[in-house]
């Protein structure tokens, strides 16, 4: 029989995307204030892997991740995107967003994205929010899945993501070595 116990901390990632670059620092300095000190930040990264945002964004669309100092409890995770969705639609000009922000956590072994989009691969953790594995960590790497998004997929995307998670190990003071 299994016994419940607490799960780890996480590790608190946000991943933004927008048009205008100039926005992201508005935008971090209001994260901060909520979730705590950055951490890491990644490289701009290009986000062309889709025109599912093109009619409400423009583009070309860059993205970052901003890495959070602070572990947070997996089941804040609910919290923080509803809280992200908020300033999403404050940054909103005439209705349409300028700016994505898409929250979720790295544990040693996953990443995993909050999203407000029912799947098949999607498991509802409350308010509406789903958990979406996206990347599973084996063989040294983070591996993508067949449902993860192109830009997550990319190599130097999971390249930044494993910095993140040597920073996260050390944080919770573990062996890096699950394989």
């Amino acid at each position: 029989m299994s016994h419940p116990s607490p799960p780890p901390p996480a590790k608190l990632v946000i991943g933004v995307f927008l048009k205008e670059k100039e926005m992201l620092p508005v935008v971090v300095t209001e994260l901060c204030r909520q979730f705590g000190a950055l951490d890491m930040v990644s490289p701009w990264f290009r986000f062309d892997y889709t025109d599912y945002y093109k009619a409400e964004m423009g583009g070309p669309l860059s993205r970052r991740l901003l890495v959070f100092r602070h572990l947070i409890d997996q089941e804040r995770l609910v919290a923080i995107k509803h809280s992200t969705n908020k300033l999403e639609t404050r940054y909103a000009a005439q209705g349409r967003r300028c700016i994505n922000i898409d929250p979720g956590y790295l544990l040693l072994e996953r990443f995993v994205l909050a999203t407000g989009k029912n799947y098949t691969h999607r498991i509802h953790i409350g308010q509406g929010i789903y958990a979406d594995l996206t990347l599973m960590y084996q063989k040294g790497e983070y591996q993508p899945l067949p449902w993860t998004y192109p830009d997550y997929a990319a190599d130097e995307m999971r390249a930044f993501l494993a910095i993140a998670r040597r920073k996260y190990g050390a944080d919770i003071g573990s062996v890096l070595n699950l394989d």
